[in-house]
C-alpha cells in the first residue's frame, strides 16, 4: 500500500486547483480577466504564485482546459454566499377565521396575527363564519369586513372583494 494520496480534490464543484492540475497546456485568464494565451501548466503556476493567488480550473471539459489566476478562498466565500441568497421566500396562504359577535380584543387579537402574516409577504384569507340565526344578520359580518379593510389598509391591499360563499363571507388580503 503506498503511503501517497493525491491531493484532495472538490468533489462537488470538480474544480482543481494549483497542482491538481496535471493537464499540459492550459488556456490561462488573469486575475483582471485578460486573456494570457495557451501556456504550459507550469508556467501558469509560476504566474500564480508572482501574484501571489492560485490557479483554478474554471473549465475542465475544453480543449485546452481554461484556468484562471484567482484567490480561491474568497471565491469558495462569494459562491457560498450566493448560494444562500438564492433562498426565497415563497408565499404562503394564511386563514383567519372570525364571527360576527367577536369581541373588540379578539378582533384586534386576530388582525395582529395578520399583520405578522403580511409582514412575512403572506396572503391572508378572513373567513366570517355565520351558525344558525347569525345568517339572518350578514349584515353584521359586512360590518365587520369593513372594519378590516380600515385596520388593514396601510399595509395590506384588497386582493377578493368581500363575497359571500355558502355560510360564510371570504375577502383575501395581500401584502403591498
Amino acid at each position: 500500500m503506498s503511503r501517497f494520496r493525491a491531493p484532495e480534490v472538490d468533489r462537488k464543484n470538480q474544480q482543481r486547483i494549483n497542482e491538481q492540475i496535471r493537464i499540459t497546456p492550459i488556456r490561462v485568464i488573469s486575475a483582471t480577466g485578460e486573456q494570457l494565451g495557451v501556456i504550459p501548466t507550469e508556467q501558469a503556476l509560476q504566474l500564480a504564485r508572482e501574484s501571489g493567488l492560485d490557479l483554478v480550473e474554471v473549465a475542465p471539459t475544453d480543449k485546452p482546459p481554461v484556468c484562471r489566476i484567482m484567490d480561491y478562498g474568497k471565491f469558495k466565500y462569494s459562491q457560498k454566499k450566493k448560494q444562500h441568497k438564492a433562498h426565497v421566500h415563497q408565499s404562503q396562504n394564511k386563514e383567519v377565521r372570525l364571527r360576527p359577535k367577536i369581541g373588540d380584543h379578539d378582533f384586534m387579537t386576530k388582525v395582529n396575527h395578520a399583520r405578522k402574516f403580511l409582514e412575512d409577504k403572506d396572503k391572508v384569507i378572513f373567513s366570517v363564519i355565520f351558525r344558525g340565526r347569525e345568517n339572518a344578520h350578514v349584515d353584521e359580518g359586512y360590518k365587520l369586513v369593513d372594519r378590516l379593510m380600515k385596520e388593514l389598509g396601510e399595509i395590506a391591499k384588497l386582493e377578493q372583494q368581500p363575497q359571500m360563499m355558502g355560510k360564510r363571507i371570504v375577502v383575501i388580503f395581500a401584502p403591498k
